[in-house]
C-alpha cells in the first residue's frame, strides 16, 4: 500500500507598482483625484517627513499615512472609486508584457493568483478583475457613511505587512508552494518567504 503524499497548494503573489507596471501608480492617481497643485502642496508640506524617511528616522508607512490624512479626509468614497476605475484603464498602458505573460501562465496552471501591493484599493479593485486575479491584498482606506476618514484601514501593505496579510488569507506560508514577484525593498519579506522568489524578473535589460 503506497503512502499518499500531501500536495501543497500553489499560490502566485505579485507586487504591482514596478513589477507588473513600468512606473509608480500612486502619485499619478493623487494628481488625477485632487489636482497637481493640491498634491504638490501636500508633498511640499511633508518635506521634513520625507527627509526623516531618507535618513532612516521615519519610514514610508508613516509618510503615506500623512499624505492620506492631508488629501483624503472628508472626501467621497464613491467619487474616488469612480476616479480609480478611470485610473485603472490608464494604468493598462504601463503594463510590462512579460509580467502579463507570466500572470496568464499561472492562470493556465490553475494557480491561485494574489496581488499584494502597497497601492490603494480604489484603483486596484478594478485592476485585479481586469487581470483575473483571485484575491487582492493592498492598502485600504477607512470610511464612514461613504466619507473617507483620512486614515488607513489597518496597516500599509508593505514589507512584513505583505507576509502577514498573505498568511491571514492562505494560512502558514510553509504549507504552500509560493511563487513571489517583486521589485523593491518593500517586497523583501515576501520574497524571502517564497518557494520560488523572483526579484525584478520582468525588467528588460
Amino acid at each position: 500500500m503506497t503512502q499518499s503524499h500531501f500536495i501543497k497548494p500553489v499560490v502566485a503573489a505579485f507586487d504591482f507598482d514596478g513589477t507588473i507596471t513600468t512606473k509608480d501608480t500612486f502619485i499619478p492617481y493623487l494628481k488625477k483625484a485632487f489636482g497637481k497643485r493640491a498634491v504638490y502642496l501636500a508633498l511640499f508640506s511633508l518635506v521634513g517627513e520625507a527627509i526623516k524617511v531618507g535618513v532612516g528616522i521615519s519610514n514610508r508607512d508613516s509618510f503615506k499615512e500623512k499624505i492620506v490624512a492631508k488629501l483624503f479626509v472628508g472626501q467621497s468614497l464613491d467619487k474616488l472609486q469612480a476616479i480609480g476605475k478611470e485610473h485603472a484603464k490608464e494604468i493598462e498602458r504601463w503594463f510590462r508584457p512579460a509580467a502579463i505573460e507570466k500572470i496568464n501562465w499561472h492562470k493556465q496552471q490553475g494557480h491561485r493568483l494574489i496581488m499584494v501591493s502597497a497601492s490603494l484599493d480604489l484603483y486596484l479593485e478594478p485592476m485585479v478583475k481586469r487581470l483575473g486575479f483571485d484575491d487582492l491584498l493592498c492598502t485600504r482606506l477607512s470610511a464612514n457613511n461613504n466619507v473617507l476618514s483620512g486614515r488607513l484601514l489597518g496597516a500599509n501593505c508593505r514589507g512584513i505587512g505583505k507576509t502577514v496579510q498573505l498568511e491571514l488569507l492562505v494560512g502558514p506560508l510553509a504549507d504552500i508552494e509560493l511563487y513571489a514577484y517583486g521589485d523593491s525593498a518593500g517586497d523583501k519579506e515576501m520574497l524571502e518567504a517564497a518557494t520560488h522568489p523572483f526579484f525584478k524578473p520582468f525588467i528588460e535589460n
